[in-house]
């Protein structure tokens, strides 16, 4: 079983290349793996080793502290096995939609993005 780190890592991983509209193949070959290696660390299946870390950090251009956003301290206590969801707003990017609309939201001039931020909060009742 996966560790809770390796999966957040791993979704983390996922998350960032989605945002960049990249396939896992474009990303390994960024990284000089095969494209089963990004499907295993994406799954948690296997661990990322920390020069791996540094080369993916690079080629998905964030910090490395990118990947362990949105982990708890004492998220794993004991050995315990403790699920890593807490319904954050991080979650939100696991959503293939979610990714679509935030790349269009980007393509958009200040002013039209400024009326669709200002509709889907009023949408949302919040004001």
């Amino acid at each position: 079983m996966a560790h809770p780190i390796d999966l957040h890592v791993g979704n983390r991983v996922r998350q960032r290349r989605r945002l960049l509209g990249m396939t896992q193949q474009r990303l390994a070959d960024a990284v000089r793996i095969r494209f089963q290696q990004i499907q295993k660390y994406e799954s948690g299946a296997n661990r990322i080793s920390a020069s791996r870390l540094w080369t993916l950090s690079k080629a998905l251009d964030v910090p490395v502290a990118y990947f362990f956003e949105g982990v708890e301290e004492g998220v794993y206590l004991n050995g315990a096995n403790t699920d890593l969801s807490s319904g954050t707003p991080l979650d939100a990017f696991q959503n293939k939609d979610t990714i679509a609309l935030v790349r269009a939201f980007y393509t958009m001039n200040d002013e039209p993005r400024r009326r669709l931020l200002d509709l889907a909060r009023a949408m949302s009742g919040d004001d």
